[in-house]
């Protein structure tokens, strides 16, 4: 490989003459391995490299250990990993502290107290980005304080060939930069960054392998995260993602379903299967037809008491997922379904393929099945050129559908996506007030959906005191629907039955129905 094809792949990659280390199974490599396999010479990620699909089969490793040498380099010290976006990056926080705390390190939630900071960032949005920054540039003083102090950015923005040199050029004091796709190769990173005198900068615009058995550090017990694959596919006009997630790769359902029945033997209560477009799930299989509805079908036979998916796409959410999400059971029917726009013509521009005809029959289709389906979205608004006809487009899809909550966003532009491109003559001021009006749509139906359950029972997870009263315990019904009530605090982690005394736009006031034996 030519330094040419090197700066293309946009990766720090292994010399093609040595063979030895690139080869050998992940337990078998040694520090000296990754050190020829990490080269001194920054190449920056690329979007234009991650836009190229590679043909490669993805290799599904279970062989991760942490080498003996590096087991301890944590001792009597602490990390602290501030996340941004989406759940995606919340489960690739657990597998880093999970790392972490194999390597000796001990979790703080002191940014004083901490010998490693981490910040696992977000690209989806210009807000989110800014807000990375404005952390980057708080924290400069701290590390004057402390100069052994490792700053890390990782996630998403670091993806970014323009947020990469922005670091080494306006940042100089941040010690480690990497991506998606080698949260694998994190103690080697940490030990380069320990004990070397510049920046370690890694970051693959190829995605990486599948690695099955990386050690995680869920929070709590109660509630969980199960990645089900990886990447995206679509290339929506307006995304980042593809490029910094990469292509979609789906994990076996065997490994998936053995940690469904472990999450379910250690008592928890409630899992989350994730995916960038999660309902794209097994498409990239060659050798078997299986989908999310197969895959769902399994996990219904296993003894936890809730199941959701998250996020979805309409194109590929297909009639055996409503076939099988209709059994019911530990299935349950809130779904969230973004739709990104009203209008067809916007759709198209998006490149979502699929018209507000078509969502329209995949929600009557959903309802048929489950008529108490719950439904919420994602919704964009001042789209570049979006006309008031078709923002009205919008509402009137809203209103038709009764979503009961929704994501809703003022268009960003993101660098390198073929929306950053076109051209937006819609001011900021008309976005912001189709926003309010959206919202005020929005609001409206939650406030009417909330009403519905006022004298009624609902039954609540306990997740927790509630962030705004510790007297007061909080949970979700089965439609996630937050419910806030008085109760012992040995009921957290169960599910309880509670009357709801009072609706609120997003919420539920409630009192315990002692009498009535808890799940």
């Amino acid at each position: 490989m030519n330094e040419q094809q090197r700066k293309e792949m946009g990766s720090i990659q292994q010399p093609e003459q040595d063979k030895t280390a690139k080869d050998k199974p992940l337990k078998e490599k040694t520090t000296e391995d990754f050190a020829k396999y990490f080269e001194t010479t920054y190449q920056p990620p690329s979007l234009k490299s991650a836009k190229k699909r590679g043909k490669e089969d993805v290799s599904v490793h279970y062989d991760f250990e942490i080498p003996e040498d590096l087991k301890g380099l944590g001792n009597g010290k602490k990390f602290l990993i501030r996340t941004y976006g989406c759940q995606m990056n919340e489960h690739d926080t657990e597998v880093m502290a999970g790392i972490l705390t194999d390597m000796g390190y001990e979790s703080t939630s002191d940014q004083k107290e901490a010998d490693i900071i981490l910040l696992n960032t977000c690209a989806i949005r210009e807000n989110a980005e800014n807000k990375v920054f404005g952390e980057i540039g708080h924290l400069k003083s701290l590390k004057r304080e402390k100069p052994d102090l490792l700053l890390g950015v990782c996630g998403c923005m670091s993806q970014e060939e323009s947020v990469v040199n922005r670091i080494l050029q306006k940042h100089q004091f941040i010690d480690l930069i990497f991506g998606t796709h080698n949260i694998h190769r994190l103690p080697y990173l940490v030990k380069e960054a320990l004990f070397g005198k510049e920046m370690v900068v890694e970051v693959w615009s190829k995605e990486g392998d599948i690695v099955e058995n990386l050690p995680r550090e869920r929070k709590g017990n109660i509630k969980a995260w199960v990645n089900i694959m990886y990447g995206c596919d679509k290339f929506c006009t307006y995304c980042i993602v593809p490029y910094t997630r990469g292509k979609e790769r789906s994990r076996l359902p065997e490994d998936i379903i053995q940690e469904v029945r472990q999450l379910a033997a250690q008592g928890y209560k409630e899992v989350t299967l994730l995916g960038q477009n999660v309902n794209a799930y097994g498409k990239d299989f060659e050798d078997m037809t299986y989908g999310l509805g197969d895959l769902m079908n399994e996990i219904h036979k296993i003894d936890i008491p809730r199941v959701r998916f998250t996020t979805s796409h309409p194109r590929d959410f297909d009639d055996r997922l409503i076939e099988v999400l209709a059994q019911g059971g530990n299935l349950l029917d809130h779904i969230h379904l973004p739709v990104q726009s009203g209008s067809s013509d916007v759709l198209k521009i998006m490149a979502r393929k699929y018209t507000r005809e078509r969502y329209l029959e995949l929600v009557d289709k959903i309802r048929t099945a489950m008529p108490n389906a719950t439904l919420t979205t994602d919704i964009i608004v001042g789209f570049p050129n979006e006309t008031e006809e078709q923002f009205q487009e919008t509402l009137t899809l809203v209103e038709e559908v009764g979503f009961e909550g929704a994501y809703t966003f003022i268009y960003s532009p993101r660098e390198g996506t073929p929306a950053a491109k076109m051209q937006d003559n819609v001011p900021m001021e008309v976005k912001k007030e189709r926003l309010q009006r959206l919202n005020a749509v929005i609001n409206h139906q939650s406030a009417q959906a909330m009403k519905k359950y006022e004298d009624e029972i609902v039954h609540v997870l306990v997740e927790g005191e509630s962030k705004n009263n510790p007297d007061v315990l909080a949970g979700h019904t089965d439609k996630n629907k937050l419910v806030n009530f008085r109760g012992p605090k040995s009921i957290i982690g169960q599910i309880v039955p509670v009357r709801v005394t009072k609706a609120k736009t997003w919420s539920l006031d409630g009192e315990m129905i002692e009498a009535v034996e808890v799940k």
